[in-house]
């Protein structure tokens, strides 16, 4: 008697294919889609820096600041009509625990879009535990942290984190969002010494309007004043939900 074979999507063996590739992609966009649905997650600001950063090395204050910005974005949040505000984080240690922990000190939720990778990459203690996520694609994490993002808040950091940062302002640069995303670069010593804005425009290789597209903040205070002037909370904003690949582009 033949054996009946599992369906497709129920046969491991098929689904860590080659051939399954694109299904893991697409699981790696609906997963968190149903999950931030059911939640209730409509808006979220981002905070992006190095994973390498502890309080107690040279560059602490940040870790410090992050932590700090994040408890007060949170309680912010809270004062607002369906809480619409969520702190985002890449889900791993030093910046990214900070800005989770900040929320967790306010009674508040937060978000943590983890990484698989070999050494250095682990879901931190502070996430909320339903909304903690595992990703393998690079490009569809980030997916989700400009899907959703109503600010940025980019702390000192490495290759992941000028890689997140250059992708939403490469996408508001191009105007494909549909919303402006407030992008503030914290710690303006830092970010004026390992990237030179104005050599860029004095090449021509971005435009001097291409500036206004994020401001240098130092402090915690600043920060939380800019966000609270910058983000939209307009109904229209406000009742955003994550949809399937929205975006500004034609259908197709």
């Amino acid at each position: 008697m033949t054996t009946t074979p599992p369906l497709a999507y129920r046969d491991p063996a098929f689904m860590t294919s080659e051939e399954g590739r694109p299904i893991r992609m697409i699981a790696e966009y609906l997963a968190p889609l149903r999950t931030f649905t059911a939640a209730g997650v409509q808006a979220t600001v981002v905070f992006f820096g190095s994973a390498r950063l502890r309080a107690s090395g040279p560059m602490g204050r940040y870790v410090q600041e992050a932590t700090e910005l994040a408890r007060q974005v949170t309680q912010w949040s809270q004062s607002l009509p369906g809480t619409p505000l969520v702190v985002c984080s890449g889900g791993g240690p030093g910046i990214m625990e900070a800005a989770n922990r900040g929320a967790a000190l306010a009674g508040g939720r937060s978000i943590g879009l983890n990484i698989s990778l070999p050494q250095e990459q682990h879901p931190n203690d502070y996430i909320t535990p339903q909304l903690c996520f595992e990703f393998h694609y690079f490009f569809m994490r980030k997916l989700w942290f400009a899907h959703l993002a109503h600010a940025l808040v980019a702390f000192p950091g490495g290759f992941g984190t000028f890689d997140e940062l250059f992708e939403i302002l490469t996408l508001a640069q191009t105007r494909k969002l549909d919303r402006s995303i407030p992008v503030l670069l914290y710690g303006s010593q830092y970010w004026r010494e390992v990237i030179n804005f104005d050599a860029l425009v004095r090449h021509g290789t971005i435009a001097a309007e291409d500036l206004k597209l994020f401001e240098f903040v130092d402090d915690p205070a600043t920060a939380m004043r800019l966000l609270q002037e910058r983000i939209s909370l307009a109904p229209a904003a406000a009742d955003h939900k994550p949809s399937f690949a929205n975006s500004r582009c034609a259908p197709g």
